[in-house]
């Protein structure tokens, strides 16, 4: 009995060791979400587990000169209501749609606070299909993410829901707007766990 007590002890602390030296050595799993650095629309450098671990994340490719563009509104409503009760709008601007968003960061910044006031954050402007699709797209696209519509963003403002551990929750086409009820209950939902 003491021998299997001692051969378990030191198992434990064998495997104990071997967590903190993997995370020592930065090859503990990462959060394929979180997992990545950004630049904002004002080329500051996001990291975006320090900015947005532990919050609900609303992801949505945005263009200015799309028919969709009016859901910054819905968008900026949702920010206003949920911000301070840890939901994080982030707002990634992507050209590859009928070229609807050809300005630069700084013209689109300009944009979105002239037309709607938006408040919540905004990255620059990537690619989010393709071999030079950004790499959080990539993932978020991917059968890896782990929700039944995976595929590629088939245009603009498409909302990606991460939950506060970092993992995919829902997608919602660009048809759907931000402050539909499957949209509002999927957030809240997300916003009331643990």
């Amino acid at each position: 009995m003491k021998v299997r007590q001692t051969l378990a002890c030191v198992l434990g602390v064998a495997l104990m060791a071997g967590l903190v030296n993997a995370e020592e050595k930065g090859t503990a799993k990462k959060n394929p979400v979180l997992d990545n650095k950004m630049k904002t629309l004002t080329g500051k450098t996001v990291d975006l587990e320090d900015k947005y671990k532990g919050k609900v994340l609303l992801i949505v490719n945005v263009a200015s000169k799309c028919g969709a563009t009016p859901q910054y509104e819905q968008l900026e409503a949702l920010h206003e209501k949920y911000n301070d009760k840890g939901l994080a709008i982030v707002g990634v601007p992507c050209n590859q749609f009928g070229k609807q968003e050809p300005g630069s960061d700084e013209e689109i910044g300009e944009f979105c606070q002239k037309n709607y006031g938006v408040k919540f954050d905004m990255l620059s402007k990537v690619d989010v299909n393709g071999e030079k699709a950004a790499p959080l797209f990539k993932y978020l696209t991917s059968e890896k993410a782990g929700i039944k519509d995976f595929g590629p963003v088939k245009w603009n403002f498409e909302k990606f829901l991460i939950a506060k551990d970092g993992s995919v929750a829902a997608r919602f086409r660009t048809g759907v707007k931000p402050d539909a009820p499957e949209v509002v209950s999927a957030i809240e939902a997300e916003l009331a766990k643990k």
